[in-house]
C-alpha cells in the first residue's frame, strides 16, 4: 500500500480501532496456483504476540484453504470512506486547480496463516467472534444458545484460521495535506450528507 508520510498511521490503538470498527476484512493469500482472496469477519486479539493474532474461519467448500500460502499472507480492513468533491474546497474559488479525491482509512496486516480443523479449536473461535458481535444487543446469542450435537455438525463445515500479524501497515487519508480551510470545507459538506458512513468521515476530517 502507498502510504505517502502526511496519510501514514503507526498508533498501535488507532489501528486496533479501525480494524475492529471494519467488521469485514479480507483474507488475500499467494499460492502456487495464484492469488486466493476470501471476505470474512475477523477477531483482532492485540494481547497475543507482538502486533497481535487474526482469528477467523471461512467455510470448508472454499478452497483456499487447500492452496498452502506461499509467504506471508494479507488481511485488508477498509475503515471510514467517502467522496470529496472539488467543490468543498475554498481554494477552488480562489484558482480553481483542484481535483475530486477520496478520503479513506485502511489496515494491512500481514502474517503467516494457518488453517485448522481442530474442533475445539473451532469452537473457541467461533464462540469469541460470536461475542463480539452479539456483544452490542440487547439479548446477545450465545453460541451455546442452539443444541450442542448442531453446533458440532456446523463446525464440521468450516476452516479455523490463525494469523499472528508480523507487520501492520495503516493510512488514514482525511484531507490533511489541504489547508485549513479547504479541510473545514470538505468536513462541512460531508457533516450534510444523509449518509452516516461521510459523517463520520466529516469527523475524522475536522
Amino acid at each position: 500500500m502507498y502510504v505517502p508520510p502526511a496519510f501514514r498511521e503507526d498508533d498501535p490503538g488507532v489501528l486496533l480501532d479501525i480494524m475492529r470498527s471494519a467488521r469485514l476484512a479480507t483474507l488475500v493469500t499467494a499460492t502456487a496456483d495464484g492469488l486466493k482472496a476470501t471476505p470474512l469477519p475477523l477477531l483482532v486479539e492485540p494481547r497475543e504476540g507482538a502486533h497481535g493474532v487474526l482469528y477467523g474461519h471461512i467455510a470448508k467448500a472454499n478452497d483456499q484453504w487447500t492452496h498452502p500460502p506461499q509467504g506471508e499472507a494479507m488481511a485488508i480492513f477498509m475503515g471510514a470512506d467517502a467522496y470529496v468533491t472539488p467543490s468543498w474546497y475554498a481554494s477552488k474559488q480562489e484558482h480553481g486547480k483542484v481535483v475530486p479525491t477520496w478520503n479513506y482509512e485502511a489496515v494491512h496486516a500481514y502474517g503467516p496463516a494457518e488453517f485448522f480443523e481442530d474442533p475445539d479449536r473451532l469452537l473457541d473461535a467461533v464462540t469469541r467472534l460470536t461475542n463480539l458481535h452479539e456483544g452490542g444487543r440487547a439479548a446477545p446469542w450465545a453460541v451455546a444458545d442452539a443444541p450442542e450435537r448442531f453446533v458440532a455438525s456446523q463446525l464440521k463445515g468450516i476452516v479455523g484460521v490463525r494469523m499472528p500479524i508480523s507487520r501492520i501497515e495503516g493510512k488514514r487519508k482525511m484531507s490533511q495535506n489541504r489547508s485549513a480551510a479547504d479541510r473545514a470545507g470538505v468536513a462541512e459538506g460531508l457533516s450534510a450528507s444523509e449518509s452516516p458512513i461521510d459523517r463520520t468521515v466529516a469527523n475524522l476530517v475536522a
